[in-house]
């Protein structure tokens, strides 16, 4: 569960929107916000296809909006016909905007890079009638394994244009992960680079993808297409393995796009689950690019002459959503920023706004708290440093922010004149759910707010039932809506149990996270995961797969996995672990904790990697030998257990793991 400061439940500090900022919204003011709140409920078909028709263009217009016939596997717009990337490229190009830049790229050592529209639109041409040349076509799967780059957007984008379903990885991910990924999507091709370059480090992605394909099972897979980001030594196979620059460079510059329905997948991206194996969210094309557009106009205010600054990665889906395909499909300009907050020092976040002009600011409260840190060591760092004038609105995604660094931000960052708009959302969603409008929603430090117009969320108990204000409970969604999760790849049977569950009368949607909705506002706050999934720096990753890691070393022979409450990340992950061999002490466990944090790294990827390992004789167990949870979860917080302990049948273990190594 993530823990969540108790202050976000009773905050009483309250933040007007700046008048000026209302005055020129996209939503000015709430009676705006209620009055489409009011078209929604009013005909909420109807609400939808007015959006569908005014924020997309559509190459077959369609006749039928929502299709329930078969729930909770709803359908959006599919008789109609659009294509994602025609609706990022094309369009601007006939709207004027051919000139206009559609991607500042910073790299890692501060080098930068422009793309205009017509610029990417040819570069991703290219790309597409290059793909098609190695026999990539409408419905096959391709694995991007990229860097931060303008290619890593191309990449996504020619896919779209093509009708290639994408499966984008993050980086950083390990080979073992690649694999299954490659498996599960059954993915013809991978596309990656030969390195990339993260706080002045070069660090292997061709060779991660030779290992992943080493360990076998991926049967389907025929190209690998390498970019060279850095010119570093990689071996090739021959017939396998193309050169991005040899594919395309001799390709025309121009693709005609693949017109696809609007239920085609656009992408499978993987969420971590409780049960261990990852989950392919399968996401369509129409509903999910109306929303993308729909919250850059919305939740950012995007205006022409903005500046948008996503700093997440395109291996999660804030970057699917708010890098690669939202800011092109309403015309901005935004910046893909390859390197770390923190290098060459922690004021490069500051430096980069002040450099590129930015307005508009979206990053994660973990960047927001370690850069709070950073200020209090090294004051030269801090925000107050650097010009950031040019900001207008802050945005932050991944977890709850913490009252008190939103505070920070507020103060610091955009020095108490921007909006800050606190979003809720999911990959499962595709896109904003609950989140102040930043012309209309007075802000409460800690609340994502009220849900956005269309999207009917509540909070409810284990039986479905409403639950009254001040209440907490499980939140869910009541009616579909264009941009949810249309299956779990493969697996429709896992969609349904996770997702819709019979208890909840398998037609609502179980986000998985608990609320509570304030008495008097009705805003809701977020209160933390109801399963085993944990959420480190925004990242969700399922205990069961670190289980399942640590447990793959030879030396293991148990392992439990539980969150724990972490300043920086939000939550870290504590490990408990028994090893075939007598509990270590001292030197020696903290020399074997080394060796398993390295391990799980290994196995599934850095972020996996627990903060914590406790080594004890034997797990907390009841006598038919379930594993206690709860009572791993108070040890790992330091504090004291209260419960019954009565149904241990060991309970003389709980003293071992009170310590870590």
């Amino acid at each position: 569960m993530v823990n969540q400061d108790n202050q976000g439940l009773q905050e009483n500090r309250v933040f007007a929107p700046p008048a000026e900022f209302v005055a020129n919204a996209a939503i000015s003011g709430m009676d705006a916000y209620n009055k489409l709140c009011a078209e929604a409920a009013g005909d909420y078909e109807g609400f939808w296809a007015r959006l569908a028709r005014e924020n997309l263009d559509w190459h077959k217009p369609f006749t039928s909006t929502l299709d329930e016939s078969e729930a909770p596997f709803y359908k959006w717009f599919a008789d109609g016909e659009l294509n994602v990337s025609y609706n990022c490229l094309d369009r601007n190009l006939k709207n004027g905007n051919a000139g206009k830049t559609a991607i500042i790229f910073e790299a890692d050592d501060g080098k930068v890079t422009r793309a205009t529209y017509q610029e990417l639109y040819e570069k991703v041409c290219k790309f597409a009638n290059g793909l098609k040349s190695r026999g990539i076509k409408k419905g096959d799967r391709v694995v991007i394994y990229m860097p931060m780059s303008i290619e890593g957007v191309a990449a996504m984008q020619a896919c779209a244009r093509i009708g290639a379903t994408h499966s984008v990885v993050f980086g950083g991910f390990s080979a073992k992960s690649l694999q299954e990924r490659i498996i599960d999507a059954g993915a013809v091709a991978v596309i990656t680079a030969d390195e990339q370059m993260r706080g002045g480090k070069h660090l292997p992605l061709k060779t991660i993808v030779d290992e992943a394909l080493a360990l076998g099972g991926c049967t389907t897979m025929k190209d690998v297409i390498v970019y060279k980001r850095t010119g570093g030594n990689i071996p090739f196979v021959e017939g396998r393995d193309t050169w991005l620059h040899d594919l395309v460079d001799a390709q025309p510059a121009e693709c005609e796009p693949e017109w696809v329905g609007a239920e085609h997948p656009l992408f499978i991206l993987y969420t971590s689950g409780s049960t261990g194996t990852p989950k392919g969210v399968q996401h369509s094309s129409g509903g999910y690019l109306l929303w993308a557009a729909l919250t850059m106009k919305w939740t950012f205010d995007l205006k022409p002459n903005d500046v948008f600054w996503c700093t997440a990665d395109i291996g999660w889906v804030t970057g699917h959503t708010y890098i690669a395909y939202g800011p092109l499909a309403v015309g901005g300009t935004e910046i893909v920023f390859e390197g770390v907050p923190t290098y060459p020092n922690a004021g490069r976040f500051w430096e980069t706004i002040d450099k590129h002009k930015v307005s508009i600011f979206y990053t994660a409260p973990t960047a927001i708290r370690s850069l709070i840190k950073a200020a209090d060591v090294d004051p030269k760092v801090h925000p107050k440093n650097y010009d950031l004038s040019s900001l207008r609105l802050l945005g932050s995604v991944g977890e709850p922010i913490n009252p008190e660094a939103w505070m920070w931000y507020y103060k610091n960052v955009g020095r108490e004149k921007c909006p800050i708009v606190d979003t809720f959302w999911q990959t499962e969603t595709g896109g904003h759910m609950i989140t102040p409008l930043p012309g209309a929603t007075p802000m409460v430090p800690g609340s994502c707010t009220l849900p956005l117009p269309g999207i009917m969320t509540a909070i409810v108990d284990e039986a479905g039932q409403d639950v009254p204000n001040g209440q907490g409970g499980i939140l869910v969604v009541k009616r579909p809506w264009p941009s949810m999760i249309r299956t779990i790849w493969g697996n429709p049977d896992r969609f349904k149990t996770s997702y819709f569950p019979e208890e909840l009368g398998g037609r609502m949607y179980l986000a998985g996270d608990g609320a509570i909705r304030n008495k008097e506002t009705g805003y809701f706050t977020i209160t933390g995961r109801i399963d085993d999934v944990l959420n480190v720096s925004g990242h969700r990753m399922g205990t069961m797969e670190i289980e399942s890691a640590l447990v793959a070393n030879p030396i293991v022979a148990e392992a439990a996995v539980v969150g724990k409450p972490d300043d920086t990340t939000g939550e870290s992950i504590c490990a408990f672990v028994v090893l075939k061999q007598a509990r270590p002490t001292g030197e020696e466990a903290k020399k074997l904790a080394l060796e398993l944090r390295n391990w799980v790294a290994k196995e599934i990827g850095p972020i996996a990697k627990p903060k914590e390992i406790r080594f004890g004789d034997n797990l907390p167990k009841t006598r038919s030998g379930k594993i206690m949870r709860r009572l791993l979860r108070v040890l790992a917080k330091g504090e004291t257990i209260t419960q019954d302990v009565s149904t241990l049948e060991n309970p003389a273990i709980l003293e071992q793991l009170k310590e870590a190594s």
